[in-house]
């Protein structure tokens, strides 16, 4: 087999091997002088008896002719029948037996040493060699040659691999870099409260709250009024939301009074939604489950336009916050209210949840709930439940 230059016969430690015998050529000519792997040289001797370049003219070797006139076939199996008592034969003694020209004897003696079926003697006569002994003088070498350059790859993939922690950890380094870009957890009330502070200050166009849960606590509205009062003076819209049972909190009726002077817009709704607060539709605050000291900041773009989507769709829907208390409108209010605590008793809700999602205390609900009853002539909230669901039934539809 020709070995291409760049897998040259060499030792495990790179160097040229040193069992290819330098002395594979006939009439002296030795194949060192050439530069060129020994299998090259045998396939050039080949082509030069048989006139052929190999079984597809890729310089591979071909197999042994059937026909018994090829000179390689012929110089090979006259040295096989030789007897061994006889003296070692010469290319001109394998002439005269063969009756071929001396010069293609020559040549095929040429190719089978290279090929490594043959050997010569100390005094230049030529001897047999079996051919798996053959195979191992010639494809020794490439096989020695692929293990080393196998023995490289590998030493060169742990090298490259030894890279990849300080790759995956550079790119862990930018996940979090893009995570801190987008969505930042604070973790302490302190932190969330001067985070809102700095946002209100920066902000130049647009507030959006929406704080659910029934009335406020008066020191969270007194640190609120000042940073709204102060972002309202600035030009900035705000828009705020609540439920409808903030509108029984005097505190947070207050508080609505005072920038409802300043151009702020209130309304209200019944049933519970997401707590938020959203700046120049950039940045939006929203609490964390379970953790009232709790919030995240959320900057990626398409996270606060889907949160801005929803509140714009709850505003559409919500009631406006009217200082001034007018009987209607508190009257339209309650029976609001004791629909929707009617429709939360049919979806079987206990008082508790109901209270908190209404922003009622329980004990508010619990007397809602027993108004509803005693308006259905219900002894139970089982028989409410199935009442109100008879009643639903019953009504014509639109």
């Amino acid at each position: 087999m020709a070995i291409p230059d760049i897998l040259r016969a060499e030792g495990d430690d790179g160097t040229p091997d040193s069992t290819v015998p330098a002395d594979t050529a006939s009439a002296g000519t030795a194949p060192g002088s050439t530069g060129a792997a020994p299998e090259s040289i045998a396939l050039a001797a080949i082509g030069a008896v048989t006139g052929t370049t190999g079984a597809t003219g890729t310089g591979l070797p071909a197999p042994p002719s059937e026909d018994t006139e090829d000179p390689l076939t012929r110089v090979y199996t006259c040295l096989l029948a030789r007897d061994p008592a006889r003296p070692p034969a010469y290319s001109a003694d394998l002439a005269a037996e063969l009756e071929l020209p001396l010069s293609r004897v020559e040549s095929a003696v040429s190719a089978l040493l290279d090929m490594g079926l043959l050997r010569r003697t100390p005094d230049r006569a030529v001897l047999p060699v079996a051919p798996d002994e053959a195979v191992q003088r010639t494809l020794g070498p490439l096989e020695r040659e692929m293990r080393a350059r196998r023995q490289h790859m590998e030493r060169t993939r742990e090298q490259l691999m030894a890279f990849m922690p300080l790759y995956e950890s550079h790119l862990l380094r930018l996940t979090h870099l893009r995570q801190a870009e987008y969505v930042e957890l604070l973790t302490d009330l302190r932190a969330v409260r001067e985070a809102i502070t700095e946002l209100g200050r920066t902000c130049e166009r647009e507030v959006m709250t929406a704080q659910p849960g029934g009335g406020r606590r008066a020191e969270v509205l007194e640190e609120a009024v000042a940073r709204d009062e102060e972002l309202l003076r600035r030009g900035v819209r705000m828009r705020v939301l609540y439920q409808h049972t903030a509108r029984f909190s005097s505190g947070t009726c207050a508080y609505v009074e005072r920038v409802g002077r300043l151009g702020a817009q209130v309304r209200t709704l019944d049933d519970e939604f997401m707590r938020m607060l959203v700046f120049d539709r950039s940045t939006a605050v929203i609490p964390v489950p379970d953790d009232p000291h709790a919030a995240v900041l959320v900057r990626e773009p398409h996270v606060v336009a889907f949160m801005v989507g929803a509140y714009e769709r709850l505003w559409l829907e919500a009631l406006p916050f009217e200082t001034e208390w007018d009987r209607q409108t508190i009257m339209d209010i309650s029976d609001e209210l004791k629909q929707t605590i009617v429709r939360l008793l049919t979806e079987g809700l206990t008082d508790a949840a109901i209270a908190r999602r209404l922003g009622l205390s329980v004990r508010s609900c619990r007397r809602h709930v027993a108004d509803v009853m005693a308006a259905l002539g219900a002894e139970s909230r089982f028989q409410a439940g199935y009442l109100l669901a008879q009643q639903e039934r019953e009504q014509p539809g639109p």
